[in-house]
């Protein structure tokens, strides 16, 4: 079985939502279900439906996370060094064209969240940042066209 590079803060984040979908949701989804066949007639009940249909999408997820967390590699960025770009990189880049800054950490797929500047190391930006050094310039393919990116820092925090 594959190895999912994952940072420790990252397999944490999947582990707690796990926890609560077991400890939290599964009760509530019961509950919801035992109620709604209280009500009578199941083939008409939009309620047990919708309970039913939850705890479908839930008991996906557990398996879902239960997969993702049995084949995880942690991987501590802290231990890494250098200025070249690879997973667990904090890398700092300017947008050639706009000159706006931003700063990504690259992590796992099932980590990833742009909102939190935390990137896929599939995404295609992170593709074109693996392997390449500070000052370093990458195009990077985008619906309205290439962007070129020049790498400002590698850190590893």
């Amino acid at each position: 079985m594959q190895k999912t590079p994952m940072t420790e803060k990252g397999l944490r984040r999947l582990e707690d939502e796990l926890r609560n979908l077991k400890s939290v949701e599964r009760p509530a989804i019961i509950r919801a279900i035992a109620e709604a066949r209280s009500h009578g007639d199941l083939s008409e009940n939009a309620e047990y439906h919708a309970a039913r249909e939850r705890q479908s999408f839930t008991e996906g997820r557990v398996l879902e996370l239960e997969s993702i967390i049995s084949t995880a590699e942690v991987i501590d960025p802290t231990t890494l060094s250098g200025d070249q770009v690879k997973f667990g990189a904090t890398v700092t880049v300017v947008d050639e064209d706009t000159d706006k800054e931003a700063t990504y950490q690259i992590v796992g797929v099932h980590e990833a969240d742009i909102k939190l500047n935390l990137l896929s190391i599939s995404s295609p930006l992170a593709k074109s940042l693996i392997g390449k050094h500070e000052g370093d310039t990458v195009s990077v393919p985008a619906p309205g066209g290439d962007r070129t990116y020049e790498i400002l820092s590698v850190k590893f925090i």
